[in-house]
């Protein structure tokens, strides 16, 4: 082949490159980095970020263990992207402190100012001394355009231009800040107090954590906002990659259960060998799991079911707690109960008002055909029992015995005296952990030792144990219909 020939080939090469790299955010990366090495997982990862930058998802996270290349991805190529695609795109970019935000700024600043970032978006550059724009260590605005990338440590200011995509990379140094209430609190005070005031309703979230704490900010938001589904638009599209995997193989990661993540680089042996320092830290870490230290008080979680068996003189029944407070939760759990177990049909868990939550628990009563619903009178919970009783009669629901009572017991003691019956005869629906992921979060970190912030999930477990025994006979075709 001729030198002209070849030259003109890797043109033709080049702009195939420039072509892909406009569309897809894996593609941009490697025409930027010519020897950018991938794995099966960089590109399903690459891949859920490109659905974000197209504005599929409002809301991504992320959880990946340390040093398996999460921050060039999430921190460094997608805001560079994003202001490709759009020179307008007001960005935030928010890390432990102004020291690594600044580290991800000149990354970006880098990878702008490259010839081949320029063949790619030529309309998107940064400020020379001849512009009227800004660029420094904290903020790169794009000449001639609205478009900026702000890169602040946790607790900087946010104030000015409205943020259109907010991109969160790990908010915690190391286990030490994020095992302080102190700093856990700062950094939730800030997201809540500075971060969301900046935000609008087409505003973006891209969370990419290594977790360390149950309570970290991930934690926080997935508890506040819950996990994204039909039912809930607003929830988070949640993507974890354990470094061990755990379970079957899915879409999203496809490796057999043990397999490590990017073994290449982190085999098993070396993996393991970190597991074997210490547990809690890898769980956390690693497997971005994080649970309490000590004292969880369903340690053996529960089991799950995908298909009701027959239930031949089974009862359909519900055991409602009321809030107590404000700040507590309205529980209303909907079960089975057979001679063997209580399977969970559906549940109710939230703060709403008792005006909101009377007509939740009623439409409960008729959609399940309930025929015992057991309520606690305690704090106007004879009042709200009534209440219940008459919206399901208005319903045409006649079947639905109510059966309120004064529980005069300690609820500490209660719980920890009916933990292991709680384990072993409840099944939950397959799935429950995300259809009802505050009530999961509240039941399977309740710890046995010390204060909880909430105990009204394992409260009303426990009491629908505590009413096991009344026999009914179970409408089995209806359910059928209902479920399968």
């Amino acid at each position: 082949m001729s030198r002209k020939k070849k030259e003109l080939l890797l043109q033709l090469l080049y702009e195939r490159s420039v072509r892909k790299a406009r569309a897809d955010l894996l593609c941009f990366t490697r025409h930027n980095f010519m020897g950018f090495e991938t794995t099966w997982f960089h590109e399903n990862y690459y891949s859920i970020l490109n659905d974000f930058i197209h504005k599929k998802y409002k809301k991504v996270a992320v959880f990946i263990p340390p040093q398996h290349g999460k921050s060039l991805g999430s921190t460094v190529m997608t805001p560079s992207f994003l202001v490709g695609t759009n020179p307008d795109n007001r960005i935030a970019i928010v890390s432990y402190s102004a020291t690594k935000a600044g580290e991800f700024n000149r990354q970006i600043q880098r990878v702008i100012d490259s010839h081949n970032y320029n063949s790619v978006f030529p309309n998107t550059r940064l400020a020379t001394p001849k512009d009227k724009a800004v660029r420094t260590s904290e903020m790169l605005e794009i000449p001639n355009h609205i478009g900026s990338i702000k890169t602040i440590g946790v607790g900087g200011a946010l104030t000015g231009s409205p943020v259109d995509i907010l991109i969160m990379d790990d908010l915690y140094k190391d286990a030490e800040q994020a095992w302080s209430p102190v700093q856990r609190a700062k950094v939730q005070d800030w997201y809540t107090s500075v971060a969301l005031t900046r935000l609008h309703n087409d505003s973006q979230q891209l969370m990419v954590f290594t977790r360390w704490h149950e309570e970290d900010l991930g934690g926080f938001i997935l508890s506040q906002d819950g996990i994204y589904s039909e039912d809930n638009p607003n929830g988070w599209v949640v993507v974890t990659f354990p470094a061990i995997k755990i379970g079957e193989p899915n879409d999203i990661d496809p490796r057999e259960e043990g397999e490590a993540l990017w073994k290449e680089r982190h085999s098993k042996e070396k993996l393991l060998s970190i597991r074997e320092k210490d547990k809690r830290v890898f769980d956390s870490l690693y497997q971005q799991n994080p649970k309490p230290l000590y004292g969880l008080m369903y340690d053996k979680g529960f089991r799950t079911y995908t298909q009701l068996p027959s239930l031949h003189g089974g009862a359909i029944k519900a055991y409602t707690d009321t809030a107590d407070t404000g700040q507590d939760y309205l529980c209303c759990i909907v079960y089975v109960e057979t001679k063997q177990f209580n399977y969970v049909l559906d549940l109710v868990y939230t703060q709403a008002p008792m005006e909101t939550t009377e007509g939740l628990v009623a439409d409960l009563m008729g959609k399940y055909n309930v025929s015992e619903s057991i309520i606690e009178s305690n704090n106007g919970g004879r009042g709200f029992a009534r209440n219940v009783e008459r919206l399901c009669r208005e319903q045409g629901n006649s079947k639905t015995y109510f059966r309120w009572f004064h529980q005069s017991k300690n609820k500490e003691s209660r719980i920890l005296t009916n933990s292991s019956e709680v384990q072993n005869l409840t099944l939950f629906p397959e799935g429950w952990e995300t259809m009802y992921p505050k009530f999961c979060y509240d039941l399977l970190n309740y710890n046995r030792i010390g204060k909880n912030k909430h105990d009204d999930a394992p409260d009303a477990l426990t009491g629908t144990i505590e009413n096991r025994g009344v026999e009914t006979n179970i409408d089995y075709n209806r359910l059928k219909q209902m479920f399968y």
